[in-house]
């Protein structure tokens, strides 16, 4: 039996997409609103996902609470209130900040240091109307 757990945590974080080779207008029809020099943010919601089968004296298939320690340690102390395009050091320099490049990141970031379970997915979700899933593909 396999069962899946998801913590949900919460962080806020500025960035800016942008390439450097294309001129103000091309970034600004590709990008709109987010491209703006001055960077925007968003308040963003973090679904961790993990599976397997659960303990058979605890009944758990991890405990949500270790699971929450490792995420605000490896993603949440790192990206909260913080600029995506200049501060965490797992995001590599160049690469664009979307949803889909955070969650790739983040799993990854997040996978290694899981023991008892198995990384099966990060949502990550930027606005009411945009999320993006990545399940180590």
């Amino acid at each position: 039996m396999i069962v899946y757990l998801t913590r949900v945590e919460h962080f806020s974080a500025a960035h800016r997409l942008w390439v450097d080779g294309w001129s103000e207008e091309k970034n600004m029809a590709m990008f709109g609103k987010c491209a703006h020099k001055n960077y925007h943010g968003h308040n963003y919601k973090l679904f961790v996902t993990v599976k397997g089968t659960p303990d058979p004296e605890t009944g758990m298939v991890a405990n949500a609470k270790h699971i929450s320690k490792i995420v605000n340690k490896y993603i949440i102390d790192v990206l909260d209130h913080k600029n995506l395009n200049l501060d965490p050091s797992f995001i590599p320099d160049g690469k664009q900040t979307t949803s889909e490049n955070l969650a790739y990141y983040i799993f990854h970031e997040i996978a290694p240091h899981l023991d008892a379970c198995e990384l099966h997915c990060i949502k990550l979700q930027e606005t009411d109307k945009i999320f993006t899933e990545y399940y180590g593909e």
